[in-house]
């Protein structure tokens, strides 16, 4: 159904290939699985297959790809849309309608269906992804999860025989994206229909491939087998494949169920023994530029645009230390949605807090509530002893860090280099401070890098860089991992329990449950606007079939979350 011979993409101004001899065939009627570190040309490979390269994107394509027998180089993506059906990273840059049904139904229009075949449609894909609630509502009103899947839903409702996906979960909770992932199979299995998807969250999809395509490096020629071959030889794998590796299994587990199988004689061996801490001051530490950074700091041209003040203008740095936060019987309304409701959190300075829960269910408004961004219907916020929403933005913005969901909300310059300047300058921090920073997390990109020309976690990681420059007393994060491999999630974690480590205060919203179980001292479960669980990691989420990581069910009913701390457990018994 795909076909690649011998591709090679480059980009202008960029000093060697993206792709480089691509040979690749994508049978009909399977879900393939295409993984790598972040910035090995994951995108540019799925973008060839719609078309968007280079018609879109630019670039030299050399070679020839071709999809039900169409060649991309001939025909625009326009020519392909009845062909292949594609969802990139960004779900609102796909939307070209106002509400959630007339989205699902556009595509149909554009193609020519008749009324009939499309009202049917609109109504099967409300049904299958759990939509049906917000039909009616403005796009513009949806949590990103559930925009996530209003884009999904709009490239299904045309039926494309094949289906191109771009990190099609990293925006979900995790009984969204089961949702999502059941009907893939369906259409795979019922309908034939060809699925080439890329996803940095392994644990979730791994075991549903037929297939899976792994990118090594940048340039690098893919390596193509069945799922346990490539997990053996991937530099990115999921936990339970992780603690496969650690004891020796063959063939690795692909699944949990797999694993439980093999994993009684490891519940033995751990029988008595006590997980380590969850998080703590062990991890990688802060760049020593950053550490030498005075505290606080000002990133006027970035958080201060996401308060509309201008970029330009200048405030003065004052002393802040206290990263407390206290709500009580907090309430917000969106529009007609209660969006929170008798919400009471206390967070101290040193602790991480994960906010987890239902696509929709008030965490962003929370972490907005928190910044001042919102102000209260009821209940009130107090963060360092000052309310947020009445508090001038200039001094706002020295108490609480925010990187939002979308990172071009922090981005505006045209380089890496500048971007990372105009932190340092902002922050009153060493030349070179931020720099130290991106390298931690981000590894090999050029200081003359457009952001643009980022991958979504590569540009999630700068975003996070600039931030934390500043080194916040509060630091809030939206979807922290979103876009990010493995490796860059451990740096990450790395770097925030150095950050806790010196006092400052972590919430992240989070439906990523395996950073939770590495990084968060507390886990705070919200639902329709409520809190219903609020209490240490292991706690909340061992009981939680929906929340609870890989590990925990392996090896439940013990309390262990992470291969790091069975790995530790594992040599001391030894």
């Amino acid at each position: 159904m795909i076909r690649f011979d011998d591709v090679s993409v480059q980009y202008e101004g960029t000093g060697r290939p993206t792709l480089s001899g691509v040979d690749l065939t994508v049978p009909e009627g399977e879900l393939v699985l295409l993984v790598g570190p972040s910035g090995v040309g994951k995108s540019t490979l799925l973008g060839a297959v719609s078309g968007l390269v280079p018609h879109f994107t630019g670039g030299r394509l050399t070679g020839r790809v071709t999809v039900g027998g169409r060649d991309t180089r001939t025909h625009k993506p326009r020519e392909l849309a009845d062909l292949v059906g594609t969802v990139g990273q960004d779900p609102l840059s796909h939307f070209v309608t106002d509400t959630v049904e007339d989205e699902l139904a556009y595509g149909m229009e554009s193609l020519g269906l008749a009324q009939d075949v499309m009202r049917r449609r609109v109504e099967e894909t409300l049904d299958l992804l759990g939509l049906a609630g917000l039909r009616d509502r403005p796009i513009a009103t949806l949590s990103g999860g559930q925009q996530q899947r209003v884009a999904i839903g709009s490239v299904l409702t045309p039926h494309p025989r094949v289906l191109v996906l771009d990190e099609p979960t990293s925006a979900l909770d995790p009984a969204a994206a089961e949702e999502v992932l059941a009907v893939l199979q369906r259409l795979v299995h019922d309908l034939g229909t060809t699925v080439l998807m890329a996803e940095h969250r392994l644990e979730r999809v791994v075991q549903y491939a037929d297939q899976v395509v792994l990118l090594p490096s940048p340039g690098a020629a893919p390596v193509m087998g069945p799922p346990a071959d490539v997990m053996a030889v991937s530099p990115v794998h999921p936990p339970v494949v992780a603690l496969g590796r650690l004891a020796g299994w063959d063939p690795l587990p692909l699944s949990v169920r797999d694993a439980r199988r093999r994993a009684s004689g490891m519940r033995a061996s751990l029988a008595g023994e006590r997980p380590g801490p969850v998080s703590g001051a062990d991890g990688p530490r802060l760049p020593a530029e950053v550490v030498a950074a005075p505290r606080p700091a000002v990133r006027r041209g970035a958080l201060a645009r996401l308060f509309g003040r201008d970029p330009r203008e200048s405030a003065v740095p004052e002393p802040v230390t206290d990263a407390t936060t206290r709500i009580e019987r907090l309430g917000v309304r969106r529009g007609r949605v209660e969006a929170l409701r008798r919400v009471t959190l206390t967070v101290a300075p040193g602790e991480t807090v994960a906010l987890m829960g239902r696509n929709g269910a008030g965490k962003s408004t929370l972490l907005a509530a928190l910044v001042g961004m919102v102000e209260p219907a009821s209940g009130s916020v107090l963060v360092g002893g000052r309310t947020p929403h009445r508090t001038p933005p200039r001094e706002m913005v020295r108490r609480v860090g925010l990187v939002p969901q979308e990172p071009r909300d922090l981005l505006y310059a045209d380089t890496v280099a500048a971007e990372c300047a105009a932190a340092d300058a902002d922050a009153g921090a060493a030349p070179g401070s931020c720099r130290a920073l991106v390298s931690e997390l981000l590894p090999g990109v050029p200081d003359d890098t457009h952001p643009r020309d980022l991958s979504e976690g590569q540009r999630l990681a700068l975003a996070l860089a600039l931030v934390l420059t500043a080194r916040p007393p509060l630091l809030l994060l939206d979807e922290p991992t979103r876009g990010l491999d493995y490796a860059a999630k451990a740096r990450l974690v790395g770097v925030l329990r150095a950050l806790a480590a010196e006092g400052h205060a972590i919430v992240l919203a989070t439906h990523d449950v395996e950073l939770a179980a590495e990084l968060a001292h507390r886990v705070v479960i919200l639902a329709d606007g409520e809190v219903v669980a609020d209490g240490p990691t292991a706690q909340v989420v061992v009981s939680s079939p929906a929340f609870a990581p890989q590990i925990a069910k392996v090896l439940a009913p013990q309390e262990w979350l992470t291969v790091t701390q069975v790995r530790e457990a594992l040599g001391g018994v030894a």
